[in-house]
């Protein structure tokens, strides 16, 4: 992918409540995305209440609590297609107490469970690291701190 050319997304944005409607323009949202991909795009992104987050969560991962993103990926190539859910009770707490931009948080859940769409992971160092380390290079060029504090 050429630095110039991001890839084609088509983006389903879902946000039954809409409290955070404000930190989500559908163009910063796509950006933010777009900008974690390396292959054209088919993701949809809701915004849950807490039950939501934790249902979910308990389902499908057996965690009985609310967490900021669940990724569902449904194929990597030749289009990424996966469901990114964010709670955003979750994200406004972490964001607080991080001491940053609700706006902020939410660019990097959404490079970060784009990046999990595509195969990426944390679940070892040396995959934490590789995952870090694209979300570093990625956040800065879009506005924000790095998460990681690398850059």
């Amino acid at each position: 992918m050429s630095p110039l050319k991001a890839p084609a997304l088509q983006l389903s944005l879902q946000m039954p409540d809409g409290r955070h409607r404000a930190h989500l323009a559908r163009h910063r949202v796509v950006r933010w995305v777009r900008a974690a991909l390396a292959l054209p795009g088919e993701i949809a992104v809701r915004i849950v209440d807490e039950d939501e987050g934790r249902r979910l969560n308990r389902e499908f991962r057996g965690k009985d609590y609310a967490t900021n993103v669940l990724t569902f990926n449904y194929a990597y190539e030749p289009v990424v297609a996966a469901d990114l859910v964010l709670c955003a009770p979750v994200v406004e707490r972490e964001a607080q107490a991080a001491g940053i931009t609700v706006e902020a948080h939410y660019a990097h859940l959404l490079v970060h469970g784009t990046l999990h769409a595509q195969g990426y992971d944390h679940e070892t160092e040396a995959e934490a690291r590789v995952m870090e380390g694209r979300e570093s290079a990625l956040l800065p060029r879009l506005g924000f701190a790095d998460p990681w504090g690398r850059a």
